[in-house]
């Protein structure tokens, strides 16, 4: 007979966490390689046609930023990284409109253009060591963008009478100041939002963590600890139904002590915070607690 989970704590799931969180297929070494130089080799040819023009590694970058192709323009950027400037933010240099603030704050830093040249020369096309590396970036959130789609999925089928909204993949969070009147941080971003006409029931954050520890950890858990005060601060204050549901998978939650720190923050904040896995889902959200005020 299936064991009653419905009044189960987040915490009480930890000595059989293993079975209740979501492994998402990855793929295997060397089996990548053909499929990843086919992909990069035009970025390492392209690299190698801007750096035999560039007469510096600062007018190197700046040709790079010059591309109007997204895609090319953001493995080259990365490419540049890995043999310039491996100190540079990767974030940073995505953006096109920061190429003079990088010149300026790690400049000094860039290697010479004729090391670079140098080092060019000396790999072949295509570098399978660095088409590798630039696979890994390839997916990179797409296990979060999976978690989401999936989690709109379970919900609409669970409460097909409640308004479920958010970004499923990829595009823009929530807002909660287009959701709450005169909200306390109007720029607060959210994945998701229960409703019930115009009744927000719960607001929540979905998160894939692939391997997370050390300050991570501490970032991400005293993120949501602000994020849930503010929000059930405001409810309270309005005299709202709202939770917050922190969905969160992967393989991190077994490492450190994440697990322990998520049941916390329901501890804190007992019936008004559930921290759940896409395998607790319909176990442990209910209509009856969306809908209940506390």
């Amino acid at each position: 007979m299936k064991k009653n989970t419905s009044s189960r704590s987040f915490a009480d799931y930890k000595p059989e966490a293993h079975a209740w969180i979501t492994l998402a297929s990855g793929e295997y070494y060397p089996d990548i390689l053909p499929a990843a130089c086919e992909l990069y080799k035009p970025v390492l040819v392209m690299f190698g046609q801007l750096l035999r023009q560039a007469h510096s590694s600062e007018d190197l970058f700046r040709s790079i930023c010059d591309l109007g192709e997204q895609w090319m323009r953001i493995q080259l950027a990365r490419v540049f990284r890995k043999y310039v400037s491996p100190e540079t933010p990767v974030e940073m240099l995505k953006k096109k409109t920061a190429v003079d603030v990088i010149c300026h704050q790690f400049g000094k830093g860039f290697r010479r253009i004729a090391e670079v040249q140098k080092g060019y020369a000396t790999r072949p096309i295509p570098d399978e060591a660095l088409c590798a590396v630039l696979w890994e970036y390839k997916d990179r959130g797409k296990k979060g963008y999976d978690l989401t789609e999936r989690l709109f999925a379970i919900l609409r089928k669970a409460f097909p009478r409640l308004e479920i909204t958010g970004p499923e993949r990829a595009g823009k969070d929530i807002v909660l100041g287009a959701i709450f009147p005169q909200y306390t941080k109007p720029d607060r971003p959210v994945d998701f939002v229960i409703r019930n006409g115009d009744e927000v029931l719960a607001v929540g954050l979905a998160r894939y963590d692939s391997d997370r520890g050390g300050a991570q950890e501490d970032d991400r858990t005293g993120q949501y600890r602000d994020c849930a005060q503010e929000i059930l601060t405001y409810a309270k204050k309005h005299s709202l139904k709202t939770k917050v549901i922190f969905l969160n998978d992967g393989p991190g939650l077994l490492l450190g002590s994440m697990w322990d720190d998520y049941a916390y923050l329901e501890h804190t904040w007992p019936d008004l915070v559930k921290v759940v896995t896409l395998r607790m889902i319909t176990e442990r959200i209910s209509l009856a607690w969306l809908q209940r005020r506390f």
